[in-house]
């Protein structure tokens, strides 16, 4: 009786591949992997190469059918986005492991590279590794070609200020940087009295108009205009306008209040100066340094202008100057600001040096003012004041003289002004010669006034040398504590340089 023995290369539990003969685990098809991925490849069916949309201007890639989102490179919603393009052949198959394969950020090329299960021949399941190549091609989003377009808009918003000084809109300017208000902006243009603020949608429109009532005193009106309609759907296209009116006083003015609205706000004089405007108009009485601040529709209830024009302010000498220690308070009044200090000082016009002719008042800048200091003010005895409120006041409770502000020497001040703001990109009609002395005016109240300067982005000039805070005159100046660095970012997320939307 002879037995059969096993040849030596066999090991038990293992049999041969019924292809290729070499010794494998007993499985369902009875065929090695290699012999198995020869006769069957489970990766078919799904493309190798996919092409997929980005828009260069917004830095978004295009989802289907209609969508457009931001995804940062190599991150899971880029990878999602991927995954979804070949949707359909991968649920054929089981998806065990996706991940990107880095590449040049200027190929215009994403590979991504996956791991999949399938259940092949009799109940075998096999896994294979393969590379997608992503082709990203460039495709501007509807959004992007209607900013290029210019003219496309569905919503505009006019914001407009009767008065002669754009003090408020340069302010305004900032806020809008500072929060980032401009971004849904097709288009800003300027006009000699106001800005226009173009939309591609109505809900943006709104979102502007409630940050304008939160930041200046404004009142607005809305309206529509029947552009288009569909009577089977009942759709209809409307373009909407929001009309936006900021009170019409300015940083600087010298204002008479009603005697009705200067009895509520504390007994305080009808002539008054507004040492600022931000959500509220703020006012102070040169003559107690009574201070009351006015919101929009309070305004708007008792309307008040301006007395003088921004030309008429007059350069003065200060003569002498006394500090009012102890003031008499009338019942009722308001309160006391405790920045500003009462002073009693004779002025002289430095246009009547020849002359002896001097002018006494009181002002709220006695903290600043010593004898021999040049002072900007309006001369009230000798102006034409056309106004309502002042032709019924006594004579004698309107002053001679107004001080505004300290007068510095402007050339050394602009010249050693180590700052800068940033602008937004805007369409001018016509550029007036004495906008850039009312901008060089705001630099200068942002460096006198704190309070307006913290809401403000203020960025160092790395071009200027840094000196100390004050200069020789003691003219104020911003500390580097309170600036920021400038950052460029000239690229997008495709090497290309990306429009600067400020300059």
């Amino acid at each position: 009786m002879e037995y059969m023995t096993e040849p030596a290369d066999r090991k038990p539990g293992h049999i041969l591949c019924c292809e290729c003969g070499v010794p494998i685990s007993p499985n369902p098809a009875n065929i090695c992997v290699a012999c198995l991925r020869s006769k069957v490849d489970i990766s078919q069916g799904i493309p190798k190469q996919v092409s997929i949309s980005f828009c260069k201007q917004c830095e978004r890639y295009f989802q289907p059918p209609g969508t457009w989102i931001q995804c940062a490179l190599e991150s899971r919603e880029l990878l999602a986005l991927c995954l979804k393009k070949i949707k359909a052949p991968l649920n054929k198959v089981r998806l065990v492991d996706a991940s990107f394969i880095w590449t040049e950020p200027h190929s215009k090329r994403l590979k991504v590279k996956l791991t999949i299960q399938k259940e092949v021949m009799n109940g075998a399941i096999l896994q294979q590794v393969f590379v997608v190549d992503y082709v990203v091609q460039s495709q501007m989003c509807g959004d992007c070609h209607r900013v290029e377009a210019k003219d496309f808009w569905n919503a505009v918003i006019q914001v407009r200020q009767k008065t002669l000084h754009k003090k408020t809109f340069y302010y305004l300017e900032q806020l809008i940087l500072k929060y980032g208000m401009h971004q849904n902006t097709l288009r800003v243009k300027e006009i000699h009295d106001g800005l226009d603020f173009y939309y591609s949608s109505k809900q943006h429109a709104q979102k502007m108009v409630e940050f304008l009532q939160c930041t200046v005193p404004c009142r607005q009106k809305a309206s529509q205009r029947l552009i288009s309609q569909d009577i089977h759907s009942n759709t209809y296209n409307y373009k909407s306008t929001f009309s936006v009116e900021i009170v019409p006083i300015c940083k600087d003015n010298v204002v008479c209040l009603s005697p009705k609205l200067a009895q509520s706000l504390g007994n305080m004089n009808q002539i008054c100066v507004c040492i600022r405007v931000t959500s509220a108009i703020h006012l102070i009485d040169p003559n107690t340094l009574q201070v009351a601040d006015i919101d929009g529709s309070t305004f708007w209830s008792h309307p008040f202008n301006s007395l003088c024009h921004p030309k008429q302010l007059e350069e003065f000498i200060v003569m002498e100057c006394s500090i009012v220690r102890d003031l008499k308070r009338s019942a009722g009044a308001g309160m006391i600001s405790k920045k500003h200090t009462l002073g009693e000082v004779w002025v002289q016009k430095t246009s009547e040096m020849n002359t002896d002719k001097q002018y006494f008042c009181r002002t709220h800048l006695g903290h600043l003012l010593n004898p021999g200091d040049l002072v900007l003010g309006f001369d009230l005895a000798n102006c034409n004041l056309n106004d309502e409120h002042v032709n019924k006041m006594n004579s004698d409770r309107v002053p001679d003289v107004v001080l505004i502000k300290k007068s510095y020497d402007r050339t050394k001040r602009q010249r050693r002004r180590n700052w800068k703001l940033k602008e937004l990109t805007k369409d001018r009609e016509n550029m007036d010669t004495d906008d850039e002395r009312q901008y060089q005016d705001f630099l200068e109240d942002l460096e006198e006034d704190e309070a307006i300067r913290k809401n403000v982005n203020i960025y160092r000039d790395s071009t200027i040398p840094v000196e100390s805070d004050t200069d020789d005159e003691g003219a104020p100046r911003i500390s580097l504590a309170e600036m920021l660095e400038d950052l460029h970012i000239s690229q997008d997320a495709t090497g290309e340089e990306g429009a600067p939307m400020m300059t």
